[in-house]
């Protein structure tokens, strides 16, 4: 059962003990040189900044899901108690139509000074030294728009690489793992996150993040994401899973159709009156219906 927790206060912003758990994971150090490569915009650029040299933030969201309303939700907040998340981010799962979660029509990173346009793979690509250098200072992280098997930058360009909850929904998850590798540099570090299930579980689980978003590209075990990982060409250093209960109403919002939302919240409903299991491990927190996920930290180095 997951441990009760609170926000953590930091200069500026709050920052949920999940995020916290990541960072603290990911080590970063004040010469990293990071690309975070996300399904949309996420929270780790903002939280890296100020502990690193500098942050790019690749968003990678596959063009067939920008008409959706596209991009990850906002950053999960955790409150006392029983782990609560609020203001969802979506591991693997669209966000509830209508709402522009990148800051308006043109996005967040429309309205920075520092955010470019994504390079066009022709142009030569910086190096580690020339990103930092003219990016030094920058408040706020660079945002590019890049396809996440093809990067537009050299080989090894950068220390720490960082993706999450996103890896296996911006295309063939073997050939975005060649390519965060590609530009991580000997010695450099990349931090995955994202959603596993235990190696014994059965892929039932599935099936409710399926009625929720038919998109969803399965739920690899914990065997089979350090498997992938190390086929790409990476030794895997460290491994952090742990479980997160979360109520289940802001999570169904981003259902693409209510009537699956309704199929899922009957199932769970039905699981603890002693039907079928569903793999969610449901249970009624003061009348409120909770579900859990298992998320995994995966700390990897290129061979």
């Amino acid at each position: 059962m997951p441990h009760p927790a609170t926000i953590t206060q930091e200069p500026g912003a709050p920052i949920a003990p999940h995020l916290r758990r990541l960072l603290e994971f990911t080590e970063p150090a004040g010469d990293d040189v990071c690309l975070d490569v996300a399904r949309g915009a996420g929270p780790m650029p903002a939280a890296l900044g100020p502990q690193v040299r500098h942050v790019t933030a690749v968003d990678a969201l596959p063009r067939r899901s920008v008409g959706r309303g596209g991009g990850r939700m906002s950053t999960v907040m955790f409150g006392t108690g029983p782990v609560r998340i609020a203001g969802e981010l979506e591991p693997h799962g669209p966000p509830a139509r209508g709402h522009d979660h990148s800051g308006g029509a043109d996005g967040h990173a429309a309205r920075r000074g520092s955010a470019v346009t994504a390079h066009d793979g022709d142009l030569p690509r910086p190096s580690l030294e020339e990103i930092a250098a003219h990016h030094r200072g920058t408040p706020d992280p660079v945002r590019v728009r890049a396809d996440a098997t093809a990067l537009p930058y050299r080989d090894g360009s950068f220390s720490l690489v960082t993706t999450r909850f996103a890896l296996f929904t911006l295309g063939d998850p073997q050939r975005v793992l060649r390519e965060l590798l590609r530009v991580c540099r000997p010695g450099g570090r990349l931090i995955i996150a994202d959603l596993v299930r235990g190696n014994l579980a059965q892929p039932d689980r599935d099936r409710i993040e399926r009625l929720r978003d038919p998109d969803h590209p399965g739920t690899p075990s914990i065997a089979a994401i350090t498997e992938l990982i190390t086929s790409a060409g990476a030794s895997i250093r460290r491994l952090d899973v742990f479980t997160v209960e979360r109520p289940l109403e802001p999570w169904l919002a981003g259902a693409r159709d209510p009537r699956a939302a309704d199929r899922i919240r009957a199932a769970l409903l039905d699981e603890i009156d002693g039907g079928p299991r569903t793999g969610a491990k449901p249970r009624l927190i003061g009348g409120e219906l909770w579900f859990t996920q298992s998320w995994a930290h995966v700390a990897a180095e290129p061979i």
